[in-house]
């Protein structure tokens, strides 16, 4: 009974991650003309104390000294938490990257190829086990996944850069035993150098902020939101099973494709197909969520 109330609220905390992260995919191109890395550096200045915040409220604010006492056990263990740092802090500042540039729909692609290479990790790295929706949602996804490979040969990098590397990063850090929001704010912080120095620079030429003072506003705000749909997505990764996060992570990209839509990049016509078939295997991962989650409360 206590692993489904947890795999419950796992999805409703995935589900939360994945709109905060389509809002803020439609927000940030109101941020500029700051670009990727200065909206990069005030989301992680703006995060770490967040994350702080939330551990103390939460009473958890141990999941973060407890890594500091590893730390002292094992000093080698910096360089690994220092390498999830770098590895999270490279697919934030292509989230904020993209959409200033084009190239959300790019993004918005390796989060849906993002499931696939989860669902693989976690049955054969961990022995996860699958419903038979959660193969035939991953069979449908795959489908139009492989169109996709035979209608240009290939992805891009921004793609790869997300469909590998957030494996990557979620595989250290589970080695590492820091999968946890204390092991989050480590990260941010052994990066934080490289923000701070991208924020002062830029408040020191201060051309972003006189051409619209705004940002003194919004660029805060959201990327408060931005802390907040980090931790979420932290949370739902510890909750759920590998599989079950990464079949859920479809919702997100669904939610980007439809904020790169609103913000004006477009469907190139033989692209259709390929979301047909995720937007098919979305529907699938909610309705069998929804029909084990009622099985389970009975």
């Amino acid at each position: 009974m206590a692993r489904a109330r947890s795999s419950s609220s796992g999805v409703f905390v995935s589900l939360a991650a994945s709109f905060a992260f389509g809002a803020i995919y439609f927000l940030t191109p109101y941020l500029t003309p700051l670009g990727g890395l200065q909206v990069w550096g005030i989301r992680l200045l703006v995060t770490a104390p967040i994350i702080w915040l939330i551990l103390r409220l939460s009473r958890q604010i141990s999941l973060f000294t407890d890594i500091a006492k590893r730390f002292v056990e094992r000093p080698i263990l910096v360089l690994g938490v220092l390498a999830c740092g770098t590895l999270v802090s490279l697919q934030l500042w292509l989230f904020s990257w993209a959409p200033l540039n084009g190239r959300g729909l790019q993004v918005a692609l390796g989060y849906f190829l993002l499931p696939l290479v989860l669902v693989i990790v976690g049955r054969f790295l961990y022995r996860d086990s699958l419903s038979w929706w959660h193969w035939l949602a991953t069979a449908v996804a795959a489908a139009g996944v492989g169109f996709e490979i035979v209608r240009v040969g290939g992805f891009s990098w921004e793609t790869l850069t997300v469909c590998l590397g957030y494996p990557l990063y979620f595989v250290l850090r589970r080695g590492l035993g820091t999968a946890n929001t204390g092991g989050l704010l480590w990260e941010l912080l052994l990066v934080m150098p490289v923000g701070v120095w991208i924020v002062a620079d830029e408040l020191a030429r201060g051309d972003a902020f006189r051409e619209n003072p705004l940002l003194w506003i919004t660029a805060p705000l959201v990327s408060a939101l931005a802390a907040i749909a980090l931790w979420l997505y932290i949370l739902a990764s510890k909750l759920l099973s590998i599989s079950l996060f990464g079949l859920l992570s479809y919702v997100e990209p669904a939610l980007l494709v439809v904020a790169a839509m609103l913000i004006g990049e477009r469907i190139a016509p033989g692209e259709f197909i390929t979301y047909g078939a995720i937007w098919s295997a979305v529907l699938i991962l909610l309705v069998g969520g929804v029909v084990e989650m009622l099985r389970n409360r009975r």
